[in-house]
């Protein structure tokens, strides 16, 4: 056992840091080809799911700050992967849709980093991937309680 009685062997937070960094590697693996980044990614995928949904809300649902976000929009539109608005229909929020050619590109990395996720779950059995899914789900809501 270590000093502050931390055993990383056996410590379920490292083991859960050591399978995040795992599935981004592999994430950034297949995404790379296709040109995108995995916030690029998870930002075409908000925006297809939750559509109209605010560059702070992209921001917060990607991990990254709103003057990242802001940049990366910028960028996407630049692409032609998303729209914005000229002017907000409320408030200050303008709202961002996905172009065809986003779509596109979405539907490309969505198979990919699919691809990565059932080789993540290959070993697991669908009561083993629901129960995972479940304590998962568990330990995010305690740490945000």
């Amino acid at each position: 056992m270590s000093q502050d009685g931390i055993e990383l062997e056996t410590s379920l937070g490292y083991l859960l840091k050591e399978a995040s960094s795992a599935l981004r590697h592999a994430m950034e693996q297949v995404l790379r080809p296709l040109g995108m980044t995995i916030t690029h990614y998870s930002c075409l995928e908000l925006l297809a799911q939750r559509p109209g949904v605010s560059a702070s809300d992209l921001a917060r649902g990607t991990f990254v700050t709103r003057q990242s976000m802001h940049t990366l929009l910028q960028q996407l539109e630049r692409d032609g992967d998303v729209t914005r608005a000229e002017s907000a229909p409320v408030g200050k929020a303008l709202p961002t849709t996905l172009t065809p050619q986003g779509r596109a590109r979405l539907a490309e990395a969505s198979a990919a980093v699919r691809s990565v996720e059932v080789r993540m779950l290959a070993g697991l059995s669908a009561s083993d991937q629901a129960a995972a899914l479940r304590m998962l789900r568990g330990m995010v809501d305690a740490l945000q309680a």
